[in-house]
């Protein structure tokens, strides 16, 4: 029998193949003529300009943490390869988010070429563009890990691997969340609800940075975020394996399990496809369907070729479950045409306020239901096969993520894209294509944000038995002051962090609101559009205003568990774990539902309800919109990779504080 470790090898090559073809599809589509390739490149190269400046800002990080473990290497406080690992998993971390971002800026124009030529075209290119962000996540993640695992051949060498995914990960989603929210916010203030001019109007300044952003935080760090939510999934579940002295076969199980459903996701991809504007979604959920069916169907013959227990194939069917299940519930709380979102626009004729209470009351329930099925899959998880079921439950839902992420990226494509439309003032025709493209597309944006916040809680609680493993605690007590201390500082940091990113998506909204109305006030004929305004200008504003924010999120996570770890003990950086996992997945979900709901609110009435575009309603819920931006984009997308950072950091630290944390209580 060939060494197992080959399947996923293989599967990873063929993602990539795949991923390289469709870029093939993508580029090979026409670009339209000289006025979209103008507003094209201006997007393109604001994005580039982004992500050079955020990546030299990573790299001060990565410097600095690669001596602090070739030191600890050289004491043998971590595996001698560490840094080596960190390494690679930060630039394919970094990798996954430059391909994602690269292929968006030139999708988005073919995207908007092909919506003259009717619906279904334009679905394809933009899915196929997500398809190549897609594959290329999973499978980069795929072939780094097994390729680092054949080499060292233990669990322990890649934590640096995950280390290096989770920093890169922070950056990015943090980094282009407070860019991306910062433009939105800042162009819909001054253009819809002062000057009352159309979203994407080619007079706005802030009108090119923010279709930057949703380029530099919905493709790049949404790639970014996934790669690592993967990676930190097949290593929790590795470790555990090895921390039970499982056999070969079950040590490498996670990776076989990525394997199959890279296959089962590209047999989901081909059934993508509609003429009719109110199918839309369901053509992209057929996609996520069928490949959870081959998955099921290969998970199975996978247990039956290796002759592996039969017992962990509940885990594993658990996991396709949840992934299933949350996209539905999501799907529900954030679609347009779902009562919830018509609710909300409901609410709006009444004003701002009513708008902005039903959306932060909508993302407020939307948290029961996907919380039942995490338990749910928890608890039949543990009774099959213990907190290893656990780990494979989490990693057979996490197996899904690249046709997740395929129907994720297509949602700022389209977007893009009709941005495109509207500055190259392309036929009406093409924006009532687009814009059914992109409203579809928030709802996918919001599943996919459920469904990383679910996979990192399960990633997070498997990284925690993980720590428990390692810090030899078998149990914490909350009676233990230590403990409930720790709890109480975990549960607290989630909501620290999201005040601080959306603290700094205001403060970068008020820099851009200035610049655009210093435009329109001096800028002859720009109202009128006989001028040009400077995009350029709000570029760099927003540039400067993210990369500025990005450090005091990044010491936040990496701080935190080091000075409880130290100070309070490896007891009380287990209470800490249990408490960010915990409050940082329903404070994450109810941010990104509430935001994705009041975006799709937004968008029902401007399709001509409750007085349609430029009316009352209508402001209040732009209004909404605005709140929800960093709801969504920024403050709950960012939770999901502070809780790895805070758990990986955690277990970096668990063998040393051992021995020298200073306990103030005893």
């Amino acid at each position: 029998m060939i060494d197992l470790i080959v399947i996923p090898i293989v599967a990873s090559i063929i993602a990539l193949l795949y991923a390289a073809w469709n870029a093939y599809y993508v580029l090979e589509q026409p670009k339209g003529n000289e006025k979209m390739q103008k507003v094209a490149a201006a997007i393109q190269k604001g994005a580039n300009a982004f992500l050079k400046r955020q990546y030299k800002t990573v790299a001060i990080f990565w410097l600095v943490l690669v001596i602090i473990f070739s030191v600890a290497a050289y004491y043998d406080i971590v595996p001698a390869p560490t840094p080596i690992a960190f390494t690679v998993g930060a630039v394919l971390s970094a990798i996954a988010g430059y391909v994602g971002m690269e292929i968006s800026v030139r999708a988005n124009l073919r995207t908007a070429k092909a919506a003259e030529s009717g619906l279904r075209r334009a679905l394809k290119v933009a899915f196929s563009g997500g398809l190549v962000t897609g594959m290329a996540v999973v499978g980069l993640a795929l072939l780094g890990f097994s390729i680092m695992f054949a080499i060292y051949e233990n669990p322990l060498v890649l934590i640096g691997f995950g280390f290096g995914a989770s920093l890169v990960s922070l950056f990015a989603r943090v980094g282009g969340g407070i860019y991306t929210k910062g433009a939105d916010v800042g162009a819909d203030l001054v253009g819809k609800a002062e000057l009352g001019i159309p979203e994407d109007d080619p007079r706005n300044p802030a009108v090119i940075a923010d279709n930057v952003g949703d380029n530099v935080g919905d493709c790049a760090g949404m790639a970014a975020d996934l790669y690592e939510s993967y990676v930190i999934t097949v290593l929790a579940s590795m470790l555990l394996a090895f921390y039970i002295k499982a056999p070969y076969d079950i040590v490498i199980l996670p990776l076989l399990i990525g394997g199959v459903a890279i296959i089962a996701s590209i047999i989901g991809s081909f059934v993508v496809g509609t003429d009719n504007r109110h199918k839309i979604w369901d053509s992209l959920n057929s996609s996520i369907t069928l490949s959870s069916i081959v998955a099921i169907i290969g998970f199975l013959l996978l247990i039956m070729w290796t002759g592996i227990s039969s017992l962990y194939y509940i885990p594993m069917l658990s996991g396709i479950v949840v992934a299933v299940f949350l996209a539905q519930i999501t799907g529900h709380y954030t679609n347009k045409n779902t009562t919830a979102v018509k609710e909300i626009a409901l609410a709006s004729k009444s004003g701002a306020a009513t708008n902005i209470i039903y959306g932060v009351a909508n993302g407020m329930r939307a948290t029961l239901y996907p919380i039942i099925v995490i338990i749910g899959a928890i608890l039949v998880s543990y009774g099959t096969a213990g907190v290893f079921g656990i780990a494979l439950a989490s990693m057979s839902m996490l197996s899904l993520t690249g046709i997740i992420v395929a129907v994720d990226s297509y949602g700022p494509i389209t977007d893009n894209a009709g941005g495109i439309a509207e500055m190259s003032k392309m036929s009406h025709k093409v924006r009532e294509i687009t814009d059914p493209l992109d409203a579809v597309g928030n709802t996918t944006k919001a599943i996919t944000k459920g469904f990383a916040i679910g996979a990192a809680a399960l990633a997070a609680l498997s990284l925690f038995v993980a720590f428990t493993n390692a810090t030899n605690i078998s149990a914490l007590d909350i009676l233990n002051p230590l403990v409930i201390t720790g709890l109480f500082i975990g549960a607290v940091i989630p909501y620290i962090f999201s005040a601080i990113t959306m603290r700094a998506v205001g403060s970068a909204a008020a820099k851009i609101v200035e610049e655009v109305r210093h435009q329109f006030a001096t800028i002859k004929g720009l109202m009128k559009g006989t001028a040009d305004p400077d995009y350029a200008k709000a570029v760099d504003i927003t540039t400067q205003a993210a990369i500025s924010s990005l450090a005091m999120p990044a010491l936040l996570g990496i701080g935190a568990p080091i000075v409880v770890g130290f100070v309070l003990g490896p007891e009380a950086l287990g209470g800490l774990l249990a408490g960010v996992i915990i409050s940082g997945l329903v404070l994450a979900l109810m941010l990104t539902t509430s935001g994705a709901a009041w975006d799709n609110a937004k968008k029902y009435i401007e399709e001509g309800k409750y007085g349609g575009k430029g009316s009352d309603t209508h402001k209040a819920a732009v209004v909404g919109d605005t709140v929800g931006d960093p709801f969504k984009d920024t403050a709950g997308p960012g939770i999901n990779p502070l809780i790895k950072v805070i758990n990986m950091v955690s277990l970096l630290i668990a063998p040393v504080i051992i021995h020298f944390a200073l306990p103030l209580l005893l």
